[in-house]
């Protein structure tokens, strides 16, 4: 048997984050994965959530790492996963119902967190649903000792990673057609942050 690639933190918050996405993703529609990773989210979500095409996607370096699971999963509501790097002008899809990202705005640079609120702005429609899940901080202090410990365990691994701060995400937020319709406190000391074109 082939060994798939995995992750504990998918396993362990993938029942939390999916009770929320049930009170969100309600509508039938198409929704974008943004950073899919394992895979492990995308194959769990498209099969309680029937009603969604689910769209994978990942940076071109990691796009590989999705690949075996989904294909194992052989879901006919899970497309075949997409390259993107959010940094490129031009998306591969041009247009989706929802928007999903979890972990990866700590690890994106902060210009590409902009290009993640640009590019999913150009493309989803009014009233469209993004919602990122993650650990943040608020007003630059950390919600909790592990949260802190992890930010600095991200900044020492790359300059460029490090938890978000909702100050910033809210800026960024305004200046793209977001406004913030919740806020969720989940396991862990993470948050899922329900973002919404007005």
């Amino acid at each position: 048997m082939v060994s798939l690639p995995y992750s504990q933190a998918c396993e362990n918050n993938k029942q939390p984050i999916l009770a929320r996405l049930q009170e969100v993703f309600v509508g039938p529609g198409t929704v974008l994965e943004v950073g899919s990773g394992t895979g492990q989210h995308a194959v769990y979500f498209a099969a309680a959530l029937p009603h969604l095409t689910w769209q994978p996607s990942d940076h071109p370096a990691s796009i590989e790492t999705c690949r075996p699971r989904l294909a194992a999963a052989a879901l006919p509501n899970l497309a075949e996963p997409l390259v993107l790097d959010v940094a490129d002008s031009a998306w591969p899809l041009t247009r989706a119902d929802m928007a999903f990202s979890a972990n990866t705005a700590h690890i994106m640079s902060w210009n590409e967190v902009e290009a993640l609120f640009r590019g999913l702005g150009g493309m989803l429609p009014v009233g469209a649903p993004f919602c990122l899940y993650g650990p943040f901080s608020y007003g630059g202090r950390h919600t909790s000792a592990s949260n802190a410990d992890f930010d600095s365990s991200l900044r020492a691994r790359a300059a460029h990673m490090g938890l978000r701060d909702m100050d910033d995400l809210q800026r960024l937020a305004n200046s793209t057609g977001f406004r913030l319709e919740n806020d969720i406190a989940m396991p862990a000391n993470n948050r899922l942050l329900v973002w919404r074109r007005p």
